[in-house]
């Protein structure tokens, strides 16, 4: 068996957007990741594209489309006149999902890179996929929550499951995927399950050392990769503790019934094959967007100064 196929789905437009001062979540880190990848010469082992921007009737497969369609007329400038409905979705001032520019298109890359994502896995093009700007686990179908505007993973897997009996979401996030776990509670076709440990997938050894790029100064004092975890923390995952957690799994998982069966039906068309949305924010949305079309070596940078390693980059791509 040879190496897994790993495609790799970045935007640059993605790290742009600004939740506000002092929020947690940043979306310029992508940026940061981003360039790690470069830098590393991760990008020489796997395919490269840009998503595209989900349409609202492609978010819409599982968001409530009022809740859609609120999130594409908020903004700074009209959430007073739009309290009562910010207010309803859980967002403003006051909650952790702020309305901020942009709120929707940052959800339309995410989503979008998802999408192509599952696209790509239904059509046995890749056997991995990553999209760093995905991953919004708590959004729910007419909710914003913890940092979460809309839910890419659901959307997701309800295309893989167009294709395949079930799927298992495996979660590595610090928190358990609340959003993912409410949509397909009362299915069998799907299990959420959370681990919390990174790893390498294209099964390359990189450095501990952060090789210098434009972001270069962000990992300062040590500009190391991993970091140490702090003495002082007493680790409460004891062997004994991990066990038995392992056992009660698998007894779990032994009365687990077998794929369900369904009675002959249309099965739903693949996302990129329905009709245009005229009124999509972004031309990128659009149905004739092929998510088979690898990213060109100009498309991996956001402006003309964001471009240290270019010439590097242009040699391995396209």
């Amino acid at each position: 068996m040879g190496k897994p196929r790993v495609s790799y789905f970045y935007h640059p437009e993605e790290g742009n957007f600004y939740y506000g001062p002092g929020h947690p979540m940043k979306p310029h880190r992508l940026k940061l990741a981003h360039h790690l990848v470069l830098n590393y010469d991760l990008f020489r082992k796997m395919e490269v594209f840009q998503p595209h921007w989900a349409s609202a009737e492609e978010i819409k497969a599982f968001h409530a489309a009022d809740y859609v369609d609120f999130l594409q007329k908020v903004s700074p400038s009209t959430e007073k006149s739009m309290q009562t409905l910010v207010d309803k979705y859980n967002m403003g001032e006051f909650s952790d999902c702020p309305v901020f520019d942009g709120v929707f298109n940052f959800s339309q890359i995410s989503a979008g890179g998802s999408l192509d994502a599952a696209y790509r896995l239904n059509q046995g093009l890749s056997d991995i996929c990553i999209n760093w700007a995905g991953g919004l686990h708590h959004a729910k179908k007419a909710e914003a929550s913890g940092f979460c505007y809309i839910n890419d993973i659901v959307l997701g897997i309800l295309e893989l499951l167009k294709y395949h009996a079930r799927v298992l979401y495996i979660d590595i996030d610090v928190h358990h995927g609340d959003g993912v776990e409410e949509a397909f509670y009362v299915t069998d076709r799907v299990m959420t399950a959370s681990f919390h440990k990174t790893s390498v997938v294209l099964e390359e050894q990189v450095s501990n050392d952060i090789p210098f790029n434009e972001y270069f100064e962000y990992y300062a004092p040590s500009f190391k990769l991993h970091l140490d975890p702090n003495p002082e923390l007493e680790n409460c995952n004891r062997r004994t503790y991990l066990e038995d957690i392992k056992i009660k799994v698998f007894e779990h998982l032994r009365m687990l019934k077998g794929a369900p069966s369904v009675q002959m039906q249309a099965v739903p068309p693949d996302y990129m094959a329905r009709e245009a949305d005229e009124d999509a924010t972004d031309p990128e949305s659009r149905a004739d967007h092929d998510p088979t079309r690898r990213a060109h070596s100009a498309e991996f940078y956001a402006n003309d100064k964001d471009t240290h390693g270019a010439d590097d980059v242009d040699m391995a791509i396209d």
